[in-house]
Parts: C-alpha cells; sequence; structure tokens
C-alpha cells in the first residue's frame, strides 16, 4: 500500500470515529437538554411576538403594550404618526412598547370641556397604567411559557419535554424581568430621544435643475419637521425646565451653515417652538467668505431675538461686517459681553482658509492665540458663563477657566466634561456641511444639527440640552435627544471627582475640518 493510500486509510478512520462520538453525544443528556433549551427560547420568543399584548385605557386613549426580546433594553412610546419617543429605563434585553392605538371622543371633549375631568384623569393614569403593565406581564409570562410548550410538543412528541421547554421559557422571562426590575431607572424619562419621519418627503436631489426646482419645498418640509417634533416633544416632556417662567434662558447653538438656506427656516421654526432667547453661531455662516455671499447675513436679521455670532474659518472680516450690520446681533472678536442675562466670551478664528495667498497660523499657533486669550479672561473682573469659539484647537485653553465652552467646525456633534469641570459642546452642521450636501456623489449625507441649551438665570450655568437632528439631503429622519447636567453647580478649576465624560458620538480628531 503506498503512502497515499495510507493517509486516505487514516483519514477516513479518523471521521468514522469522529461521527460515532457526535452520534454518542446526539444520544446523551446533554444533546437533549440543549435542544429543549433552544425550543424554550424560540417558542417564547414566537409565543411573545404572537400573544404578548393588551390593550389597557389610560386616559381618553386606549393603550397597547406590548414587550418582545431586544438586545437593547428601552421602553418606546409610538406617536403616530410623527414617530416614537424612547427612554433608556433597563439594561435587560427587554423592549416595553406602548402604542395610542384608539381616542375615545367623548371622553376627549369631556377632558376638554371640564377642568375636573382633566385633574381626574390625571389622578388616574398611575393606577391605569399600573394595571397595564402588571396585566401585560401575566399575559406575557403566560404567552412565552404556552409558545415554548407547543414548540417542545411538536418537535419531541413528549410532555415532559414539553413541559421542559416551557418551564425554560418562564424562567427565562422571570429572569430577565427581574433585572429589567433591579436596574429600572426612573429619571430615564426626563431624557427622552424621539424618532420620527416627514410623511411625503421629496426625492432624492439629483442634479442642479433638480435642486433649484425642489429646494423651496424641501425648505418647507423640514420647517415643518421641526415644528412636529418640537411640538410633541415638549407635550410629552416632563422636565422642568420647559416652565414658561423668568428662572430659564433657552439657548438655539448653531454652527456650520455655510451658506445653505434651508438652515434658516431649521432655525426660525426652533427659535418659535421652543421659545429661544438667545441664538449662538459659532462660525461658518458662509463658504468662501466673499462679497457675494454678505446678503446672506440679512436673514440673521429677520429673527427676533439677539444672534451672538464669531468668525470661522470660511467667513471673511468682510462676512463679520455683514453680520454686525444686522440690527439683532452681537459679534465676539475677543469681547466680553451680557446677552439675554448670559455673559459670554467669544473670538474668532484667526485664519480664513478660502484666501490661499493668506498666511494662516498653524494648528499651534491657534493653540497659543487661545491661550493668550483664555488668559485675558481668567484674571478679568467679569464671570464668563459661555466661551463661544469656532474650533476644538482654539477652545481647549479655556478648560477649567469656563464653565461651558461652545465651538463648530467638525460637523459632528460631541461633548466632553472635563476633570476641571468645563463643559466642551461640539456641535455638528446646522447647514447639513453647506450645499455641499446637496451633492450625494459626496457620500452619506450629513445631518442638519442643532442644540437647545437651558441655563438657571440666576447661577447662568447649563442645565440640560435637547440635541436635535434632522436627516441631511435624501433623508427623512428626525431625532431630539434629552440631557441633564447631572452637577450644574461643579466648581469650574478644579478637578471633578467621579465624574466620568460623557460623549453624544465619538469627538472628531483635533485637527480642524477644513
Amino acid at each position: 500500500m503506498s503512502w497515499g493510500e495510507n493517509r486516505a486509510c487514516d483519514f477516513r478512520g479518523a471521521y468514522e470515529r469522529f461521527r460515532a462520538t457526535l452520534r454518542r453525544w446526539r444520544a446523551g443528556r446533554l444533546w437533549r437538554w440543549s435542544c429543549v433549551f433552544v425550543a424554550g427560547l424560540v417558542g417564547g420568543w414566537l409565543g411573545l411576538a404572537l400573544g404578548g399584548q393588551v390593550v389597557t385605557p389610560i386616559g381618553p386613549a386606549d393603550v397597547t403594550f406590548s414587550l418582545s426580546p431586544q438586545w437593547h433594553g428601552e421602553t418606546v412610546v409610538n406617536v403616530a404618526p410623527l414617530g416614537q419617543l424612547a427612554f433608556d429605563t433597563h439594561a435587560a434585553p427587554l423592549k416595553l412598547e406602548a402604542t395610542i392605538t384608539d381616542i375615545r371622543l367623548a371622553a376627549a371633549e369631556e377632558m376638554f370641556a371640564d377642568p375636573e375631568a382633566i385633574n381626574r384623569m390625571a389622578a388616574g393614569i398611575g393606577a391605569d397604567l399600573t394595571s397595564g403593565v402588571t396585566a401585560l406581564l401575566l399575559r406575557s409570562a403566560l404567552a412565552a411559557t404556552a409558545g415554548a410548550a407547543i414548540m417542545g410538543l411538536l418537535l419531541f412528541r413528549s410532555a415532559w419535554r414539553a413541559l421542559a421547554s416551557g418551564a425554560t421559557s418562564l424562567l427565562v422571562l422571570v429572569g430577565f424581568g427581574g433585572v429589567a426590575g433591579l436596574t429600572f431607572n426612573p429619571s430615564a424619562i426626563a431624557e427622552p430621544r424621539y424618532t420620527g419621519l416627514i410623511a411625503g418627503a421629496p426625492m432624492v436631489v439629483g442634479s442642479a435643475d433638480d435642486v433649484v426646482s425642489r429646494f423651496t419645498e424641501y425648505q418647507e418640509q423640514l420647517a415643518g419637521l421641526v415644528g412636529n417634533v418640537s411640538m410633541i416633544y415638549e407635550a410629552t416632556s416632563s422636565l422642568p425646565v420647559y416652565d414658561d417662567d423668568e428662572s430659564v434662558i433657552r439657548v438655539l447653538h448653531v454652527s456650520d451653515i455655510q451658506l445653505n438656506p434651508a438652515s434658516w427656516s431649521i432655525i426660525s421654526t426652533l427659535q418659535e417652538q421652543y421659545g429661544v432667547d438667545v441664538i449662538v453661531d459659532s462660525g461658518d455662516l458662509t463658504d468662501r467668505g466673499s462679497a457675494a455671499e454678505d446678503v446672506f447675513a440679512d436673514e440673521i436679521g429677520k429673527l427676533d431675538v439677539p444672534y451672538v455670532w464669531v468668525r470661522g474659518q470660511h467667513d471673511s472680516m468682510g462676512t463679520q461686517r455683514a453680520v454686525e450690520a444686522q440690527p439683532n446681533t452681537v459679534v465676539l472678536d475677543g469681547d466680553v459681553e451680557e446677552v439675554g442675562g448670559l455673559t459670554f466670551y467669544g473670538a474668532g478664528d484667526p485664519r480664513f482658509t478660502p484666501d490661499a495667498t493668506r498666511l494662516n497660523p498653524d494648528a499651534a499657533g491657534v493653540a497659543a492665540l487661545g491661550k493668550e486669550q483664555a488668559a485675558s479672561i481668567a484674571g478679568g473682573s467679569d464671570d464668563v458663563d459661555v466661551a463661544i469659539l469656532h474650533t476644538r484647537t482654539q477652545a481647549e485653553p479655556f478648560d477649567g477657566v469656563v464653565p461651558l465652552v461652545l465651538a463648530g467646525n467638525e460637523h459632528r456633534r460631541s461633548s466632553e466634561l472635563t476633570d476641571l469641570g468645563t463643559r466642551f459642546l461640539i456641535q455638528g452642521s446646522t447647514g447639513g456641511a453647506g450645499l455641499s450636501g446637496l451633492d450625494h456623489g459626496s457620500g452619506r449625507p450629513t445631518p442638519y444639527q442643532a442644540s437647545v441649551l437651558y441655563f438657571d438665570a440666576e447661577t447662568g450655568r447649563l442645565q440640560a440640552r435637547d440635541d436635535i437632528d434632522l436627516g441631511g439631503i435624501g433623508l427623512t429622519s428626525a431625532q431630539v435627544e434629552r440631557h441633564i447636567e447631572e452637577d450644574p453647580g461643579r466648581n469650574v478649576g478644579e478637578p471633578v471627582e467621579d465624574e466620568e465624560d460623557e460623549e453624544d458620538e465619538e469627538p472628531s480628531p483635533a485637527e480642524d475640518t477644513p
């Protein structure tokens, strides 16, 4: 027998031994119980999908509650047709979903006509909600157990294994429910995340002719979307900063509009819906900073609130003069000003990138300038509440000098609380990275981003913020996400103890965006 034939015989022998071992393992208890366990999981999931729902009357509405497995545990409230609100309420891999399926007209009319009916409804909602969730849990347990038992009976033709599959599903569901109860975070209700769609959104923008013909319609769609999102978000929110009183200062932070006219519809709608007191723009209003673009700044004058602005890399000194000419603007270029009850420091970017002949400082030079500017207010007589710079490089020296720094430039939002107690908020592009966002050849569209900041009028400290995202050109999504400042009265300039950095998105590299 040749060497090759010997190797073939050895291989066949090893293969036969492996098959014999596999048959013995499959015939053993481990294999049988593994199949029972899998049948319990799959059957329980199917049972939940088919029967894990209950309809509960809450106030004038009939609400459908459902429970389903999901890797990321959350509570979701569907507000059809506008979208949904999501809350990170627990850590267990379960999704609790509530959907308003019907409004009882008679009850709704009584509620609007009789103030006492509103009070009675408010007093009973807690009991209705508890009753609905309790009924959901019981029904889900029965549905999951029955689904797993039926699956086991169909697969194994054995009553004992069917019961074992049902018990497996019940134990897993009860275990997940226990984890959800132990990790339940009621404060998550104050930090909702809104996601929705525009009905009848425009088609993906193609040629330049399409851009011109559809731009007005697209701009109106964006403004309408912001209005819908804002109203439904406010109506379902319980955060005290929404109270309409003089104790809260609302600031709208925008950045990197870069000559996109659609931004003005978004900004004006946000200003109206959220009752904004001040708008802060951290630069790059234009694209090339040319004289022809100066007329773009005229839109600022149509806004009814103060507009605080600093120059970005794409803004020329001519742009700055055009902004200064508007009646409601406060242009900061190395200045400290009190606006709307807050004390701002702001400085323009020393570079002007569209001019290739200009000798612009490098990153080290920008950082050195930022250090000088931070030192100038560190020893000043005014306590600055907010510093506004265009780039992270120029802003970093303000760490430990002011409680809040607003910047832009990176076209991607991020947030960081440093060890010295300074919160850095880097805004995304409120212009969707400018008119270049109309070109789908550049890749995924850049979202339109802005934030509404809530300040305590007495202390001047940030209390909370709503981060607002609208899908870029050709996208129809919208999201509003709330973040509450855990320690708004923290000391600045001293290391923060037991405080974790927060990042809404991964920060972009420190290098500046051209």
